[in-house]
């Protein structure tokens, strides 16, 4: 059993593909529980936080190459000093002071990325199970590697990301979940596609292979 999970506003919005190949949809709260029972979990959230801003993990660098036209849907992953800030005004002062500021569309991001760096260094026995993925480059690659450009929250961009997973084996079994917007749904697929490239040993990794932050966690996006 393998999985993809995007944050939506009421936790988890998580697509899980059994051996034989069947959908099933949920929102969870955490994603602790969205771990359960998964050999593999691909996560539209960054997993590792550099100390000062500049240089950007290298994975973003790489991401932003391979998405012209939609380099905006990469967004800055903060340095840990700005993601223990609980305000924007304090976040965006003491990244700014190591470099560059945080926008707000990234602080809103935070409380995900907290609860996934502070379930992956609580129990590192995940780091074997929990991924960073990015919906857009999974879009991408079901695309012959051309990134989508339609936009996902209108209809032609989210028709055009549906057929492209049922044409990869992923069609969407629902347009609904209470919690979760239609597009959540889409990322959520899309990145459960990019679970089992991982498991079949077929996913590309961003980033060095190496690549750690200072707790030790990974800094690779994978699609």
């Amino acid at each position: 059993m393998i999985g993809g999970a995007d944050g939506c506003r009421t936790g988890w919005v998580v697509c899980r593909r059994d051996a034989k190949g069947v959908l099933d949809m949920r929102v969870v709260k955490t994603l602790a529980e969205a771990c359960e029972g998964l050999s593999v979990l691909a996560v539209d959230m960054p997993i590792g936080f550099v100390d000062v801003p500049r240089p950007p993990r290298a994975c973003e660098v790489e991401a932003r190459r391979l998405l012209p036209g939609k380099t905006s849907s990469v967004f800055p992953t903060p340095c840990r000093p700005a993601l223990a800030c609980t305000t924007h005004a304090e976040a965006n002062a003491a990244s700014r002071k190591l470099g560059i500021g945080i926008n707000q569309q990234t602080f809103h991001l935070f409380p995900k990325m907290r609860e996934v760096d502070e379930l992956l260094r609580s129990r590192p026995q995940l780091k074997r199970i929990v991924y960073e993925a990015h919906p857009e480059l999974a879009f991408a690659r079901m695309n012959g590697d051309r990134p989508v450009l339609s936009k996902k929250r209108q209809p032609e961009g989210y028709a055009e990301r549906r057929r492209l997973l049922a044409k990869h084996g992923f069609a969407c079994p629902v347009d609904r979940l209470s919690g979760a917007a239609r597009d959540d749904i889409l990322d959520a697929i899309a990145v459960c596609r990019t679970a089992l490239l991982i498991a079949e040993r077929k996913a590309a990794r961003l980033g060095p292979a190496r690549a750690r932050d200072r707790c030790g966690l990974p800094m690779n996006i994978w699609y």
